[in-house]
């Protein structure tokens, strides 16, 4: 047989070549983002010394702020405003949310409100990496564009449409912050946090991971799209049900363990501890964005019609993170692992927001990331300032007496402090209200009841410091007298406070925004057939007429009905 009959027996060859539908000005803040860091390596390799620090962070703010511009577009095609604002094509730009790269990254507006988030959360990161390095005499260049390059990955998470693209963009948000968790050379902690972080990761990892392969043998796709519509058209009796209820359970094991949900959380306080403040800052705002934003489009919007069956596991991750974290955080005496708890309870009330799966929870998850955001960065701004140089001073003893000494330092961390209690007036009180009227939504009154009563608790080691700053005489470990602010780390807490007292006096702005943010399984535009030469068609066709130089997208086989 000739390689030419051969050819001729395999009509599949003679089928459309698919080319996936790519709408590049969706992309452009992912690109902004990761060309950015890849510009500021670059830089760094080719300048060497030359350029010092202030160079690398206003780089890295720059691109953060440019890559936020680039978004509000995009925002604005999905809500259908003006089309003036748009820069592309605007009179055959549909309105609405849509899907890019054949269906695997998705822009609606839950994406681009978190990629927002992410965009302004790096810079100001960054502000307070940068008065790290001045104090310290040092001269971080790998940091910023490790941030950059771990914020990119965060995006690709936020609008993710596939759970390969999930995948891919947990690992690089991973890979970038397990460096930044070693980055303190001088400290052989920050070593040890980096390398649990590492190992501990990779465990998680490889969860999710054969929780994709599962639930690809279950329903013979990773696209959230195929699957959603494969669970609405069958009933999943036997084995593929196995499959993919497995699947599920590995990848929320993999997700906890980014979010620090108990019992997933052994690796936080270690490395919120070992690693630099300054990094922690990062880790603890867009890496847990990241990883709340790719649980909601797992769960909520690939497998909401699984609800009822993996609500109860994230009710009771729920109920461990609330209760777990909040007693734990009562006897340290470590701050930074303090806040390390603290943060594992806030996981806690951000999981009532998805195991709601609804409207309600989707906005609560929303407006708590929102605000956790700029309140764990403050927090850790004030916490790398009186950790002092060699960011070593973090026991309690070291805030006894912070109001005498630096009052403008205390007020600002005691208003910060206040909001993570929920004090009324402050952001805080509205992230809190929302997580538990999300539960109530729900018929869950006693997650509601849990978790209030996880918040008085959590607010007794809040006041704990605020006494310890306010009401207690100067110890030996208390920063001196005039103990310096950094410029930039002092621009970041402005900005954190002027937040979290904006949106506490007024969060109407944010509640408004937040309600035109919902995550949506958004279909695939229809693909582009690429024609095969007319030579090549007729080797194919073993010189046989061709009917056609093209086939109909509809025609093509489908995955999304059953397995292939």
């Amino acid at each position: 047989m000739t390689a030419v009959s051969m050819f001729a027996q395999t009509p599949l060859l003679t089928e459309q070549i698919v080319a996936p539908v790519v709408s590049w000005p969706a992309m452009i803040p992912l690109a902004v983002m990761a060309l950015g860091g890849l510009l500021l390596l670059t830089f760094a390799s080719l300048l060497g010394r030359r350029v010092g620090t202030p160079f690398f962070t206003w780089w890295t703010v720059m691109t953060g702020l440019i890559a936020f511009a680039t978004a509000i577009p995009l925002w604005a095609q999905v809500q259908g405003w003006d089309r003036r604002v748009l820069w592309w094509n605007p009179e055959n730009t549909p309105a609405g949310a849509f899907s890019t790269v054949g269906g695997a990254f998705g822009v609606d507006g839950f994406s681009v409100l978190l990629t927002m988030l992410i965009c302004l959360a790096v810079p100001v990161c960054a502000l307070v990496m940068a008065g790290t390095s001045e104090r310290d005499g040092e001269r971080h260049v790998e940091g910023p564009a490790l941030m950059i390059l771990s914020a990119t990955g965060a995006i690709v998470m936020a609008g993710a449409n596939d759970l390969i693209v999930l995948f891919l963009g947990l690992e690089v948000l991973s890979l970038a912050v397990y460096v930044l968790a070693a980055m303190n050379l001088r400290r052989v902690q920050s070593q040890e946090a980096g390398l649990k972080y590492f190992v501990l990761g990779a465990f998680s990892s490889a969860f999710f991971l054969y929780g994709i392969a599962l639930v690809y043998g279950g329903t013979g796709s990773t696209s959230l799209v195929n699957i959603t519509n494969f669970l609405a058209g069958n009933l999943l009796l036997g084995s593929s049900s196995v499959l993919v209820l497995l699947g599920v359970a590995l990848m929320v094991a993999g997700l906890a363990f980014k979010v620090a949900a108990v019992p997933f959380h052994s690796w936080s306080p270690d490395v919120y501890d070992g690693a630099p403040t300054s990094s922690v800052a990062f880790m603890a705002s867009v890496v847990k964005v990241a990883a709340f934003a790719g649980m909601v489009r797992v769960l909520v919007v690939g497998f909401g019609t699984f609800a009822a069956d993996w609500r109860p596991v994230l009710q009771i991750l729920a109920v461990l993170s609330l209760v777990g974290g909040a007693l734990v955080a009562l006897v340290q005496t470590n701050v930074k692992r303090l806040l390390a708890y603290s943060s594992i309870s806030h996981a806690g009330f951000i999981l009532l927001g998805v195991e709601a799966a609804n409207e309600t929870g989707n906005r609560a998850v929303l407006v708590y990331l929102v605000v956790y955001t700029f309140l764990v960065i403050g927090s850790f701004a004030v916490v790398s300032i009186v950790g002092r140089s060699g960011d070593a001073m973090h026991s309690l003893d070291s805030y006894r007496g912070l109001g005498r000494v630096a009052p403008a330092l205390a007020g600002t961390f005691t208003i910060l402090l206040l909001a993570q209690a929920g004090v009324p007036f402050t952001s805080g009180f509205y992230a809190k209200f929302y997580a538990v009227i999300a539960a109530v939504d729900t018929q869950s009154a006693w997650l509601a009841v849990v978790a209030m009563l996880s918040a008085v608790i959590a607010a007794y080691l809040y006041l704990r410091l605020v006494v310890a700053m306010w009401f207690v005489a100067p110890g030996e470990q208390t920063p001196k007298p005039g103990i310096r602010i950094p410029a930039t780390t002092g621009v970041a807490l402005v900005l954190c406070v002027a937040v979290t007292l904006f949106i506490g006096i007024t969060p109407g702005p944010l509640t408004s925004v937040v309600d035109e943010a919902p995550p949506a399984v958004v279909q695939p535009p229809a693909a582009q057939g690429s024609e095969l030469p007319a030579d090549l068609l007729n080797l194919l066709d073993g010189g046989a007429g061709q009917e056609s130089l093209t086939t109909d997208p509809g025609s093509l086989p489908s995955t999304s009905g059953g397995n292939p």
